[in-house]
């Protein structure tokens, strides 16, 4: 999942640049291939044949990056105009690919050992959890919930931020319940959700195909890996290791978040930028005024 830098020991997570990489490409081929889009040989094929090679390669070491991809493309396919019954076989093939990752990938072993630890939790003397061990970062992202109420301990006061496993990373959002309460973890998921609706607003209004594709996909993406998030850190979830967009700590995260952010705000600037010049050309051109000689 991870790779380093040789001659400067930085980290780097390959699954960022792949995702966002890919939704640039989803969102070019889409709009170049809008005149053929029923064709399966000449765009569906060729789409989905780059969308399962990145799938499979994700998922091979972080597979909640790859289902999130996943879906994220599908949206894109929905929105690209691809026909329903394509959509299907998508999902069926994806699906597929999914079960032989779980029980025959390189990392089967984790990620069954997650999804039976979130559907079975048997209780011992009706108070100790049966797989205490397993559950160790969600029964401590509860507590931190349970105890931080409706308006929080205040910032800097957690204290299950000393005992639960990546509290700056992937369990931040219940270290901001516990911080700031009840009210504050709504507030966060409202900001996350006016960006969405603002990024929508950019797709609807955006003149080019790329440029709708783009905003999308990346608004698209960035929505999902926050709410994935949230739903693990109040239990809705298994683990899954995905970080909070611009609030959780991680170089690699920030970094693709921003530059995803920055192609969006491009986008934006070019409406701006097309609404100005169509205002020019609507505007009424001066007369023009020939001087001629007066008359006598």
């Amino acid at each position: 999942r991870w790779l380093t830098i040789p001659g400067i020991g930085l980290t780097f997570q390959t699954s960022d640049l792949a995702k966002l990489s890919l939704i640039v490409f989803l969102a070019r081929m889409l709009s170049r291939k809008q005149e053929e889009i029923k064709d399966v040989k000449k765009s569906f094929l060729p789409i989905m044949g780059s969308v399962c090679g990145v799938f499979i390669l994700i998922a091979l070491a972080n597979l909640s990056t790859a289902l999130m991809l996943f879906g994220v493309s599908v949206l894109l396919l929905l929105i690209g105009r691809i026909s329903f019954k394509q959509i299907a076989i998508v999902c069926c093939g994806g699906g597929v690919l999914l079960m032989m990752v779980i029980f025959f990938g390189p990392r089967r072993t984790t990620y069954i050992s997650r999804v039976k630890s979130f559907f079975h939790t048997e209780k011992v003397d009706k108070t100790v959890s049966f797989q205490d061990d397993k559950n160790y970062q969600a029964n401590n992202a509860k507590i931190a919930i349970a105890t931080g109420g409706l308006f929080g301990k205040g910032p800097g006061n957690s204290v299950q931020r000393n005992v639960l496993p990546h509290p700056y990373s992937d369990f931040i959002y219940a270290i901001i319940i516990e911080e700031y309460g009840t009210v504050g973890g709504v507030i966060l998921l409202f900001l996350y959700l006016a960006f969405m609706y603002r990024c929508i607003r950019i797709v609807t209004m955006c003149p080019k195909a790329f440029g709708t594709f783009l905003a999308a996909g990346l608004g698209f993406s960035l929505t999902i890996q926050a709410l994935a998030n949230m739903a693990v850190a109040v239990g809705l979830g298994p683990v899954t290791g995905v970080p909070l967009p611009l609030v959780s700590m991680g170089g690699t995260s920030i970094l693709f978040t921003s530059v995803a952010l920055g192609i969006i705000l491009s986008v934006s600037r070019n409406i701006e930028e097309v609404k100005g010049k169509e205002e020019l050309d609507e505007k009424p051109k001066p007369k023009k005024v020939v001087i001629g000689s007066i008359p006598a």
